[in-house]
């Protein structure tokens, strides 16, 4: 590595098709790598994104990813298992990681809370450390972990918020907590990037209003009160198809309750994808009905290709849409899930005004803004 380059190391999980690993992804391709070197190390080489860091970046990873396990089911399991204990030992002793970097860096940085420990129990104290949070603190999934992130936060040298409301629901909650310098730096988005993969192919859609979500297949995302608001659609004769896109550990019991609703056909779940872009770009709605999220990429891509949104009011998201100008904000609700959908649907008025004005909604995102400012974070950090 460049001695004269400020040396920065991302720790993350693994590189499954999300919203913190695009971000990951977007800061390596457009941070100046003349002034930086960077090296990312994954607890797991495992995700869709796992191969697509640009060929300048060193990766580094603790186990393999299941796309290196055997196929052989017995094989597979002695694999996870020896794989859990190395993760636990790695967790245990930060010399395992320091060993396979062999590199000391000036910046450490946790893009996720699930991160925070791997960057406060590094061995290099001299480092800068820098905590990145996309999250909502009060969401209930995330409450086992809260004494521990409160405990971790105030022992970074700088925290970056991935939105306002993340920020000001984590200080209005936990106002005596001692904040590090921090900033909100939203993510970015590579705009004719994306509107290029939105052309790369034309999705066969049905001849009928089409909603399309891309999201990670969990519980917090709400595909399962979208499914009973579309299984009463139907049944009150608003004929319309929703294509989920994306993976998860809710996949099969997904499958079954759209076995049960007798929807399988009307709500497809196609996986994960490379590029959904397509089918944003190629459908009549886009819609996110998740109970919690901070600032969505999935939202912005979609405002960009001037798609009618229809959105939980959660996270960022009204920093985002504004209610009946360029999008349409619900509560976390079957019942508001279903009156939104049946109003696309019906209302003459309110899709087209939605159009018009997402004409010029490219104006919003200034993505060398967003880059400048986490370059002045890692070299103000460096010259302390």
């Amino acid at each position: 590595m460049n001695n004269h380059k400020i040396k920065v190391l991302f720790r993350h999980r693994s590189m499954e098709m999300g919203g913190v690993e695009k971000v990951i992804l977007s800061m390596l391709q457009n941070l100046d790598r003349e002034k930086f070197a960077f090296t990312v190390c994954l607890n797991m080489n495992q995700g869709a994104l796992r191969n697509e860091f640009p060929e300048y970046v060193r990766k580094v990873h603790i186990t393999d990813g299941k796309e290196d396990f055997s196929k052989n089911s017995v094989i597979q399991k002695l694999q996870l298992a020896k794989r859990r204990l190395k993760l636990k030992q790695a967790e245990k002793s930060p010399k395992i990681a320091e060993s396979l970097l062999n590199e000391k860096y000036d910046v450490e940085i946790a893009p996720t809370y699930a991160a925070f420990s791997s960057v406060l129990n590094s061995g290099n104290k001299s480092s800068k450390k820098i905590g990145w949070f996309h999250s909502d603190i009060t969401i209930p999934k995330i409450q086992p972990l809260v004494p521990e992130i409160l405990r971790q936060i105030p022992q970074f040298d700088y925290f970056i918020f991935g939105s306002q409301q993340t920020r000001d629901i984590l200080v209005e909650t936990y106002p005596e907590l001692k904040l590090p310098e921090n900033q909100v730096v939203l993510n970015a988005i590579p705009i004719e990037e994306l509107k290029q993969k939105a052309t790369a192919f034309k999705p066969e859609l049905p001849n009928k209003p089409v909603f399309v979500s891309v999201g990670r297949l969990h519980s917090r995302k709400g595909f399962h009160k979208l499914m009973e608001a579309h299984a009463r659609l139907l049944k009150d004769g608003f004929d319309h198809h929703i294509i989920i896109i994306g993976d998860g550990e809710e996949m099969e019991n997904l499958k079954k309750q759209a076995e049960n609703l007798k929807v399988t056909h009307s709500f497809e779940l196609l996986g994960s994808m490379m590029n959904p872009y397509p089918y944003v770009k190629n459908a009549d709605f886009f819609i996110l009905p998740s109970e919690s999220e901070s600032w969505p990429l999935i939202i912005a891509d979609s405002l960009i290709l001037q798609k009618p949104i229809i959105s939980t009011n959660v996270g960022g998201i009204p920093e985002m849409i504004v209610h009946e100008k360029t999008g349409y904000l619900i509560n976390y609700e079957t019942d508001e899930m279903y009156d939104a959908m049946k109003k696309f649907m019906t209302d003459p008025d309110l899709i087209p005004g939605i159009r018009e004005n997402l004409t010029t909604i490219e104006e919003q995102f200034d993505n060398q803004k967003i880059f400048d400012a986490v370059e002045n974070i890692i070299l103000k950090l460096t010259q302390q």
